[in-house]
């Protein structure tokens, strides 16, 4: 007899399945989410079968406890955002742009990896020969690596099963599949199911395991939201594919922050570490040019310098033109509000463009001074000097409110050359004296004090 055949509609943003189609998904409100999906008794079992591996009960003293329980990757910056190392039995999702360099770092890792570990490299996406061709471009020789080219999940969790890696990468959820199921790679279901069949044998196992996923056309991780939960670490790689820097920020992370970022650079070999992003941000920066300001932004504990452009110019159209990149263009919008009502800069008629160097992306209040700094000085048209750096919050009272991490953004910027400071008036009490002694610090408590400390 045939299996019974059902169909179901099921959001592509959070995985909410309805029994009709629906314009809006009632669960989380977006507009035009719900795909169609046919659901049959075999996808069911399937879906009952993935459970069926019970677990025992532990007392916590039972349990025990591996110090050494974080593998090295062999790139401090990589280490760093997964907050020490790759812990053994987690799952970590790993996403960005096509062309980004995914499939790049987790080949690159291989190499150090490799030496005490047994890998197995999983593709549904290329050959074993275009592997190879990229093995070898990256130099990678580890005689300790496996390759698998197939997209069969079942099969792939059969051959961990049996030949036990320490360490698993699979490249990309969204190729994977589970025949039972009636629907192809990438749907909703699939990348449900797949990434918990993968999660119970890593889980069962204590295998740490890699996974590609791709990004849809806003950015976000393909797939149902679900996928992000399962989970226990999302990794973004960030940049632009004209560009040769790259930045790996973690996104959720059960082992580690979420605030500590990592820098790399694309070269022909693969991606270079960062050591000092700040010299990075910052080599370039063009002298006795006006609308430029150096900001000082924190990425968990690591401060980092970065270069604020701005251009004010007269506008040829009945409106001005506002356009902001690397940074939020409504914080933009009120900064300039706050310029023209408390400071008394009038930039109604102008056209203003704000633009971080380097493709970072600031989300912090403490960038504000040095963004209205940039902007007030592209009107006047007067040169911050290339050894003045400032950051602080503004307020819509034109005020400038404290900041945390004060010292340590001193002392990275004295270490860097720079010789004055201009910082919050509160930051500026709480300080220790022995700051003073290597860069002039003067605090300010509204703009216009602020634009006439860089005067002089």
């Amino acid at each position: 007899m045939a299996s019974k055949v059902k169909s179901v509609f099921v959001c592509s943003s959070c995985g909410h399945v309805e029994a009709k189609w629906r314009g809006q998904c009632p669960a989380c409100q977006e507009w035009d989410t719900l795909v169609e999906e046919i659901r049959s008794e075999a996808s069911a079992k399937m879906s009952n079968s993935l459970s069926a591996n019970r677990s025992k009960v532990y007392t916590l003293a039972q349990i025990e406890h591996d110090t050494e329980h974080k593998f090295d990757t062999g790139l401090k910056e990589l280490n760093r955002v997964l907050g020490g190392g790759l812990v053994k039995g987690s799952i970590v999702l790993l996403s960005g742009d096509p062309g980004i360099g995914k499939s790049t770092l987790l080949l690159q890792i291989c190499e150090p990896l490799g030496k005490s570990l047994k890998i197995l490299y999983v593709s549904g996406e290329e050959s074993a020969h275009q592997i190879k061709l990229r093995a070898k471009r990256l130099k990678v020789t580890s005689e300790n690596l496996s390759v698998l080219c197939e997209t069969d999940a079942q099969y792939i969790c059969e051959v961990i099963s049996s030949e036990k890696p320490d360490l698993v990468m699979i490249d990309s959820i969204q190729t994977m599949n589970i025949p039972e199921l009636n629907s192809t790679s990438g749907s909703i279901t699939q990348v449900r199911e797949t990434t918990n069949l993968f999660m119970h044998t890593a889980k069962s196992l204590n295998i740490p395991m890699l996974i590609v996923g791709h990004v849809n056309k806003d950015g976000n991780i393909a797939g149902p939201k679900v996928l992000e939960h399962i989970v226990d670490a999302v990794l973004y790689i960030e940049g632009d594919r004209n560009f040769s820097y790259r930045i790996l920020r973690a996104v959720k992370n059960r082992y580690g922050s979420t605030n500590e970022i990592g820098m790399f650079e694309m070269t022909d070999t693969g991606l270079q570490e960062v050591d000092n992003p700040s010299m990075m941000l910052i080599s370039g920066k063009p002298k006795n040019t006006s609308g430029s300001c150096v900001a000082c932004i924190m990425e968990g504990s690591r401060p980092i310098m970065a270069e604020v452009q701005s251009l004010v110019t007269p506008t040829g159209f009945g409106t001005p033109r506002r356009m902001a990149t690397g940074i939020d263009y409504n914080r933009m919008a009120m900064l300039i509000a706050v310029l023209e009502k408390r400071a008394g800069y009038f930039i109604g008629n102008m056209d203003c463009y704000v633009n971080i160097i380097g493709g970072l992306k600031i989300d912090e209040p403490a960038a504000d001074l040095s963004v209205a700094l940039a902007i007030v000085s592209s009107l006047k048209d007067y040169a911050v000097k290339e050894d003045v750096l400032a950051f602080g919050e503004i307020g819509l009272g034109g005020e400038i409110r404290a900041v945390n991490s004060c010292e340590q953004r001193i002392h990275e910027a004295a270490k860097l050359g720079f010789r004055k400071c201009v910082i919050p008036k509160y930051n500026l009490t709480k300080l220790k004296s022995t700051l003073k002694d290597d860069i002039e610090i003067i605090g300010v408590s509204n703009i216009r004090q602020a634009f006439d400390a860089i005067m002089d």
